[in-house]
């Protein structure tokens, strides 16, 4: 491990300026800065009051339905110890976020969003969505609250996750299809900023990932950060100990900063996250900006993106719409930089493999997203000793891309 912190000081970020060592940050327009600086000044007013998040806890307890079970993937660990040597084949569990109302870890953030947004007397809501599940979120906390939603989506995306189109449609929320770039989730978070820009006195922006221009990198990475608290005492009360290694797949990121966080100044306990490597790393057609990219400024910090050598971002590729992000949260930039986290990649190919044996194994249909870390799970726990504990964080469920798995397995619904 690259030794740049003391031990144990891994979650001191981001500094004032919003900095994770060289990444974070606020790059946005002058006209949106007095606004970056409201937010920021309401989330710290919010979290120094127990009101807020008493509320918080209370919807995330009656509305959504945590505490999300851990659940021992036994078939999936059978499966793995099938292919390893004696005493190799660690134990697997999966953190089931999917199973959260809505359908996914996004509604932890928006929530809590939705309270600030509420709290400043913002009267209307946008967002940006790759799979959907961000804004089916979004025009859920919206319909709870009566408060009008915009959601843009990608053109593609909208093709390819017609069920959370409906579904966002059913809520009550508008839909505007970006057809620039891409017209993936890219251009979806380029056009929500310019909208923001022109509507700054009434409007918030609830961001789906931990990306953007500080305060949402730490703020929606608290609000997520439930998930992997809950992780600690779960392992606890079913091991009598915490977890040997964590496994996420890699977007944004904010699925995995908060299955992470808590557990960041833990030494024992390694962690993955699991970008999309689309047709290979090797070819053009991926999204593991970790992997292939290099620092540069997107959508409001500087953190590690694909470009090219003139630093024109580059089109990420994913199976998944919630994956070919072109970016990466800043504060996994860091954790890269520093080692403490370890940033692999599966492939499409790997991915669909993953959710079709998940889904036979266990009678889990798991989304495209999580089946990026199942791969990954699949391919490290026959290498590890049988006593090891995996958590990985089933972020999502799978029935919005059963049209899009059936399309590349050949079957016509």
């Amino acid at each position: 491990m690259n030794q740049l912190l003391k031990p144990n000081t891994y979650k001191s970020g981001p500094d004032s300026a919003g900095r994770f060592g060289g990444f974070g940050g606020r790059y946005v327009a002058e006209t949106l800065m007095p606004l970056i600086l409201e937010v920021e000044a309401a989330y710290a007013r919010a979290k120094a009051d127990p009101t807020f998040d008493a509320e918080w806890r209370r919807l995330l307890k009656d509305y959504v339905g945590r505490p999300s079970p851990l659940w021992s993937a036994e078939r999936i660990t059978a499966h793995c110890r099938a292919s390893a040597e004696p005493g190799k084949g660690a134990k697997v569990y999966f953190k089931r976020d999917e199973l959260n109302h809505t359908g996914a870890h996004k509604i932890n953030a928006v929530l809590g969003q939705i309270l600030l947004a509420k709290r400043m007397g913002k009267k209307r809501i946008i967002a940006e969505t790759g799979a959907g599940q961000h804004g089916v979120a979004t025009a859920t906390a919206c319909a709870l609250f009566n408060l009008p939603c915009t959601v843009f989506m990608g053109a593609t995306d909208v093709e390819r996750q017609q069920p959370n189109v409906f579904r966002m449609k059913l809520l009550g929320a508008e839909v505007i299809a970006v057809t620039s770039g891409a017209a993936t989730l890219k251009d979806a978070m380029n056009e929500a900023l310019r909208h923001w820009v022109a509507n700054v006195e009434d409007t918030y922006y609830c961001i789906g990932t931990v990306a953007g221009p500080h305060p949402y990198p730490m703020m929606v990475r608290d609000f997520q950060s439930v998930i992997g608290e809950e992780t600690r005492v779960q392992m606890q009360e079913a091991e009598g100990r915490l977890p040997d290694v964590l496994v996420a797949a890699i977007g944004g990121g904010s699925n995995a900063m908060g299955l992470f966080y808590p557990f960041l100044d833990d030494p024992s306990v390694r962690m993955l996250g699991v970008e999309a490597g689309g047709h290979g790393v090797d070819t053009p057609e991926h999204a593991a900006s970790l992997t292939g990219g290099r620092p540069g400024v997107l959508h409001g910090n500087r953190t590690y993106l694909l470009q090219d050598e003139f630093g024109q971002i580059l089109e990420g590729h994913s199976i998944s719409a919630g994956l070919d992000y072109p970016g990466v949260g800043p504060e996994h930039a860091w954790l890269h930089e520093l080692g403490r986290v370890e940033y692999v990649n599966a492939t499409d190919k790997e991915a669909l493999d993953a959710f079709q044996l998940c889904s036979k194994l266990e009678g889990i249909i798991p989304a495209l997203e999580p089946a990026h870390a199942l791969a990954h799970v699949l391919k490290v726990a026959p290498t590890l000793p049988a006593e090891t504990l995996i958590v990985m964080n089933m972020c999502g469920r799978g029935d919005k891309d059963i049209f899009t798995v059936a399309g590349h397995l050949g079957v016509k619904l």
